[in-house]
């Protein structure tokens, strides 16, 4: 699949700024050419030599800012991914093979979850449990994770009634064995797309919410609480807020082109996509003359 998605132009973009996404939260706070909570008289400066992107309300380095804060915006998203990940995925997969019981029972769960507002469920969370990014995430992976279970229960439907999962069924194999030999690579695909969309969605909600202040401590540095620091003096910098809503932007739209080339590279449409790449680099049909052979 990772060869099928680098073909495609989209999918090779969007593995790039993913990368560079990476690196810059691994290496960004030692990238950071000044002390990120350093504070100087030189407040609201524009861009120059010293400051990249200037300085702001209190003569820190926005740009040291932006590298640091880039940490704490990739771990948050991919915890929302991840834990979501693991509570639906696993639930949907076996769903299909547990009984009735534990069927009717994580059906019932996964629509409760999907009927609370996950944005208002994490604020509650951190007021019970305090300011942390964390708990923040993983109640929010938890709340998400009714799309893993949807997506996954489908494919393993799809999968469940076919002809050699029966008759592994019938022969006597464990649902283990079935799920790690069958099932899987069925469900790899579509589960490799909702991931993909969800990482995106984890940067929505941890910059919506360190946007509002909610999650990190300050004075440490996210994307999305420079945006809100920036709009505060737009009079003095209004350029300010364009770095950090541009990366969220684009390491959002970059999951979401991710998703997009997994989807087109998977199943009956990445099929038809390599037969015809095979069509074109083929040996080319012999010339008939005249209509004989």
């Amino acid at each position: 699949m990772v060869r099928r998605v680098l073909s495609l132009t989209s999918g090779r973009i969007a593995v790039v700024i993913l990368v560079l996404i990476a690196l810059l939260a691994v290496c960004g706070p030692w990238l950071a050419p000044q002390d990120p909570l350093a504070t100087s008289d030189n407040a609201l400066a524009s861009a120059s030599g010293s400051h990249w992107l200037g300085t702001d309300h209190l003569g820190r380095d926005v740009f040291s800012r932006l590298l640091d804060g880039s940490r704490i915006s990739v771990l948050g998203s991919l915890e929302v991914a991840l834990t979501a990940l693991v509570v639906g995925a696993v639930p949907g997969i076996l769903s299909v093979y547990s009984g009735r019981v534990f069927e009717w029972l994580t059906l019932r769960l996964a629509d409760t979850l999907v009927a609370l507002p996950f944005m208002l469920f994490a604020i509650a969370v951190i007021a019970l449990l305090g300011n942390g990014i964390t708990q923040a995430m993983l109640v929010t992976g938890v709340l998400v994770s009714p799309l893993f279970y949807r997506v996954s229960r489908a494919a393993t439907l799809a999968v469940a009634r076919s002809p050699y999962v029966e008759a592994a069924i019938v022969s006597g194999a464990s649902v283990g064995w079935i799920v790690r030999r069958h099932v899987w690579v069925k469900v790899l695909p579509p589960i490799a797309v909702a991931l993909a969309q969800t990482i995106g969605v984890g940067f929505v909600i941890v910059s919506s919410l360190t946007f509002l202040g909610i999650g990190v401590q300050p004075p440490a540095p996210t994307w999305g609480g420079l945006l809100a620091t920036d709009l505060g003096y737009l009079s003095h910098q209004p350029w300010a807020p364009v770095p950090p809503a541009l990366l969220i932007m684009v390491t959002v739209w970059a999951c979401n082109l991710l998703a997009d080339a997994i989807r087109d590279v998977s199943g009956e449409a990445g099929r038809a996509l390599a037969g015809r790449r095979r069509a074109r680099t083929g040996p080319s049909a012999p010339v008939t003359v005249g209509g004989s052979r």
